[in-house]
C-alpha cells in the first residue's frame, strides 16, 4: 500500500504524541517531501550514514528513528559533516527521515513496554506517571448548525477516548437572549427576545488543545457570541509515562535475570551486567530503555526489587538506593525492542511495508571478560 507522507507522519504523531517529549528534544520530520508517496519504512535506532545506506539500498521511501539526527540546531547541512551527510544522502535517495524519541519513551506503548515484554512483565505500569489532563467542553449551538460546529472542534482534535475517537454527547433545550444595540445577531432582531431551540453539545479534549479547539468553535460558530463553557477535568492516571515496572511471571535470582536479559536482549560487546547480590530473588523488576540512572529513585519508590536500564555510571550505581539491584545492558539493546512494535503499529494504522533495521548501531564493538581475581 502506498500513502502519502504526510498521512504517515500524522499516523506516527498519533501514536507517539510530540507533547509527550521532553521540550529540549527534537522529533517529527526532519527531511522529505509531506505530499511525496511512501509505500515501504525501515525503522532504526540511530540515523547514521551505515543505516541509511541500508535504507537507501533496500528502496525505503522513509527512515524513522529513535535517536534524533539534531538536538542542538544546526547552521549547516553540508555534506563534510556526519550529520550534513545523513541529510544529502537522503535527499539523494529520495527518502526522508522521522524522529520518535522521549515521546516513544513516554507513549503506551513505548520503548519501555517492548522491554518490559522480553519479561513477560505482568501489570505494568509507568515509573515516572504522565496524567491525563483533559477538559470538557460543552458548548449551546441552533439545530441547524450541529453538524458543522462539531466537526470542527473534532478535527481540531477534541473528542478522542482511549481507542476511539469523534466522541460527543448532545441534548436539546431552549435558549434564551435578546440582542443589544450594536450587535448582528445571526438569529433574530436587535432589542427583540428571541427562544431558540438549541442543542447542548459536549466533548473532551486535550488541556494542550484548549485555544485550538475554542478557536474551532468560534470560527464554526454561527453566532456573534456563543455560549460555551470549557471545564478543567481531575487529573486521572493514564497509563503514559516514563519505564515501567511490573512483577515478573516467576521470581528469579538476580544473577539468573542477568543471564536472561542477555539471552533476550540482541548480543552486544558490552553485554548485560549486574550489581547486587547474585542469589537475590526478583519478584518485581523495572526497566527503562536508554540511559535511565535519573530514575534509580523512582524504580526504588515503585517497590521494585531491581532495575534494568543502560548507561549506569559508577557513582549512580554505587550510591543506588539501598536494596535496589541493577541490571545494566548496552543503550542500543535497550531501546531496540521498540522498533518492531513500532513498525507493526504503523502498518496497522496505515497499511505500508515495514521493516526493522537489521545494522547494529552500538559504538562499542568489541570487549574482554578479566581474568577472575
Amino acid at each position: 500500500m502506498t500513502a502519502r507522507l504526510s498521512d504517515v507522519t500524522a499516523a506516527l504523531d498519533a501514536l507517539y504524541p510530540p507533547a509527550l517529549a521532553e521540550p529540549w528534544d527534537a522529533v517529527g520530520l526532519v527531511c522529505g517531501d509531506p505530499a511525496a508517496p511512501v509505500s515501504r519504512v525501515l525503522f532504526a535506532v540511530d540515523p547514521v550514514q551505515a543505516v541509511v545506506q541500508e535504507a537507501l539500498a533496500g528502496s525505503y521511501d522513509l527512515l524513522v528513528t529513535h535517536h534524533p539526527l539534531y538536538l542542538r540546531g544546526t547552521t549547516s547541512v553540508a555534506a563534510d559533516d556526519p550529520k550534513g551527510r545523513v541529510v544529502h544522502a537522503l535527499v539523494r535517495g529520495g527518502a526522508g527521515l522521522f524522529v520518535a524519541h522521549t515521546n516513544a519513551d513516554r507513549a503506551r506503548p513505548g520503548v519501555s513496554d517492548a522491554l518490559a515484554a522480553l519479561f513477560d512483565l505482568q501489570d505494568t505500569e509507568p515509573l515516572e506517571p504522565v496524567p491525563e489532563q483533559l477538559d470538557k467542553l460543552v458548548v449551546f449551538v441552533p439545530l441547524d448548525a450541529v453538524e458543522r460546529v462539531r466537526d470542527a472542534v473534532l478535527a481540531a482534535g477534541a473528542g478522542r477516548l482511549g481507542s476511539y475517537d469523534s466522541c460527543t454527547w448532545s441534548t436539546t433545550g431552549t435558549g434564551t437572549f435578546r440582542p443589544l444595540p450594536g450587535a448582528s445577531p445571526a438569529i433574530g432582531e436587535v432589542g427583540a427576545f428571541e427562544q431558540v431551540e438549541e442543542a447542548r453539545l459536549e466533548t473532551v479534549l486535550p488541556r494542550r488543545l484548549r485555544r485550538t479547539v475554542v478557536a474551532a468553535v468560534l470560527q464554526a460558530h454561527p453566532y456573534q457570541t456563543p455560549a460555551y463553557d470549557v471545564l478543567p477535568l481531575a487529573d486521572l492516571p493514564s497509563g503514559l509515562g516514563l519505564g515501567r515496572v511490573g512483577q515478573l511471571p516467576a521470581p528469579l535470582a538476580l544473577g539468573d535475570l542477568v543471564a536472561t536479559a542477555a539471552d533476550v536482549l540482541p548480543p552486544t560487546a558490552w553485554g548485560v551486567r549486574g550489581a547486587g547480590d547474585p542469589s537475590r530473588l526478583v519478584r518485581r523488576l523495572a526497566v527503562c530503555g536508554g540511559a535511565g540512572d535519573s530514575a534509580l529513585g523512582l524504580a526504588k519508590a515503585s517497590g521494585a526489587d531491581a532495575f534494568l536500564t543502560a548507561d549506569l555510571r559508577h557513582h549512580s550505581a554505587s550510591e543506588a538506593p539501598e536494596g535496589l539491584a541493577l541490571v545494566d545492558a548496552a543503550h542500543w539493546a535497550t531501546e531496540w525492542p521498540w522498533l518492531s512494535s513500532a513498525a507493526a503499529a504503523l502498518t496497522r494504522v496505515v497499511g505500508v511495508e515495514t521493516s526493522v533495521s537489521t545494522t547494529c548501531t552500538d559504538p562499542w564493538t568489541t570487549a574482554s571478560r578479566s581474568p577472575q581475581p
